[in-house]
This record gives C-alpha cells, structure tokens and sequence, in this order.
C-alpha cells in the first residue's frame, strides 16, 4: 500500500515541478529571449519614454487631432471586454449607429454633394416638427422610452434636473403616480417620458445639453442648458431626420466607423476609416501647428499609408492601421492636439 502511495505522491510532486515550475519557466525565459516586446504585453511608449498603452488594446481618443478608435460596447475598459450583443433588430442599435453618423454624413449627390447633413439636421430640429407633427422631443421621448431613461442615466446632472423639474410640477408627478400606481415613488429615470412631454411642449425646438465649466470654487460643474443647434442635437436626432427625408442621398461611412468589435477594444481601423477621418485630422493638426493643410495632410496620409498593413503580409483581407501607433507618430511630427 504504501509502495503504491509514496509512487503516487513522487508521480505528483515530478507533474507540479514539470507544470508549475519547469514550463512556465522555460516559456518565461524564451519570451523574454526571442519576444520581449510581445511577452511583456506589446506595450508602446510616447515621445517622453513613459509608457502609454499596449499596441494590443484601443484607448478612447476623442481629441479632433487625434484617429479615433471603433466604438467599444466595453468603454475600452479592458477587463470588461465585451461586444453589445444587439441585435440588427434591436433599435438600441440602431440608435448608436445614428448617433455615430449624425454630426459626420455627407450629401452623396445633389446642390449640397460633399457638404455635411448636420445643419439642415438642426433647421429641421427648430422648426419642431417630426412627420409632420409638432414636439419633436416629444414624439422622441414616447417612440423610445428606453432611449428617454438612458439619458437621466447618463449623467448625475441630468437626474439632478428631472428631480428639480419634479419638485416643481407636483401635479404632473401626482398623475403619473396615479396612472402607475405600481411605481409610488418614481425615480427620475420613471420621469423621463413625462418630464420630455412637458418639456417639449414648453419649449419647442429645445433640447437639453450638459456642459462642463469652472464653478466659482473653481471646480469643474456640470451645467445642463437649453439648445437648439449643437452635437447632441445632430447625433440624437439625426435617425428622425432620416426618417424625414428618405429620398435623400447620403454619402457612405465605413463600417468599422459605427459598428464595434466583438472585444469592444480592437486597437486597428481600417485604411479606408483613416482616410475617412482625414479631412478632420488634417484640419486640427494644420490650425494647431499653423501649416499649411495641404502639405499636413500630404504628411499624414504618407504617415497612413506607411503604417498599413493587411493579414498574410498583405495576401489577404483589408488594409488596417493601429490607432495608438499612428496617433504617436503625429505626436512626434507635431505637438500635441490641443
């Protein structure tokens, strides 16, 4: 009996050693070896020598000056990595894509070919009529309940102002109550279709925009205030606008522009988004090193082009860029966007 235990027991230190020891080991040294930059997490380090992120995993630029990553269902967090599991169905979806096209959709043909939608978005918007209809906000809040709530969610400043606008219209509030009886204490989220109904009908070709400024601590303070023009404008609302102008003739966008990836953090875009993304690149990196556009965007599009490379070594699939590497390498031909 014994025998047979003490042959056990050497069977199973000799397996922990080999296992848990010699291989990790034995991998260890080979990847510190022959692939130090990949073992150690593909990092890249900026023009000041300090690391700033690992060439495998996309990071939320957003600045004008800078190549913007694919949207990320994971808010690029990368140990939430996640894809947004919406189905072509599903009108969350949807809402996100019109959302990413709204301030950026150019005419495809027509007296404004070339030119951006965004505007005639916003003089639709103040006119305030949806099919026809009057309230805009309204129909938008009553359409989308859930696209309604999300917006009280998003921000502590959007909840703080339907809970002030509820303090101030107990009767509105009292015959919610009394229409879901189920829901006494209603949350301003519960308020959010309601309180866009009054607001709509109170003001008519308004929305709401949250904005950050300097509070007199000298503290940053969120300001939520009244517009008719303006991004929130042109992304939220771009989808009825659409549905208002079927006929028009809009300009594609690439894919990978509005749509994420299964992880939420893929770190690459396609050549065809950069060059989408060019014109405002260009734009931001000219006005800030005040260069001639011509010759910054002949500089990036060689930077683009330099960096682009595609599966197999160029024998298969799209041409695609890495947003962190392309983003430095401007860094380093010109300062940083401001």
């Amino acid at each position: 009996m014994m025998r047979y235990l003490s042959k056990s027991f050497l069977l199973l230190i000799f397996g922990v050693v080999i296992t848990c020891v010699i291989y990790p080991l034995a991998l260890w040294v080979v990847g510190q070896t022959f692939f130090p930059f990949q073992s150690n997490g593909s990092m890249i380090k900026g023009p000041d020598g300090k690391y700033v992120g690992s060439k495998l995993i996309a990071q939320p630029f957003t600045k004008d000056g800078y190549f913007w990553p694919r949207p990320s269902a994971a808010s690029y967090d990368a140990t939430a990595s996640a894809s947004s599991s919406l189905a072509a169905s599903n009108y969350a979806l949807r809402d996100r894509v019109a959302r990413s096209l709204g301030p950026v959709a150019t005419y495809k043909s027509g007296p404004k070919a070339g030119q951006l939608v965004a505007p005639d978005v916003e003089s639709w918007f103040k006119a305030g009529k949806f099919q026809g209809k009057p309230g805009i906000v309204a129909q938008w809040a009553d359409l989308h309940n859930s696209l309604a709530q999300a917006w009280v969610k998003t921000d502590t400043a959007h909840g703080d102002y339907v809970n002030s606008w509820a303090k101030a219209n107990p009767g509105i509030v009292a015959k919610w109550i009394k229409e879901n009886p189920a829901t006494p204490k209603p949350q301003a989220a519960d308020l959010a279709v309601v309180f866009f109904e009054d607001f709509s009908a109170k003001n008519p070709g308004k929305f709401l925009s949250a904005e950050t400024k300097t509070g007199p601590d000298g503290k940053p303070v969120t300001i939520i205030e009244q517009v008719d023009a303006g991004a929130d404008i042109q992304s939220t609302f771009f989808d009825m606008w659409r549905q208002d102008h079927p006929d028009v003739s809009i300009k594609d966008v690439p894919g990978d522009y509005v749509t994420t990836s299964g992880s939420g953090l893929d770190p690459d875009i396609t050549l065809e988004n950069a060059l989408f993304q060019l014109p405002r690149v260009v734009s931001a990196r000219a006005k800030d090193s005040k260069l001639d556009p011509v010759q910054v965007r002949n500089t990036i599009e060689q930077v683009l082009r330099k960096n682009a490379s595609s599966p197999l070594d160029g024998l298969a699939g799209e041409k695609f860029v890495n947003v962190l590497e392309v983003n430095l390498a401007l860094d380093k031909l010109y300062s940083a966007p401001k």
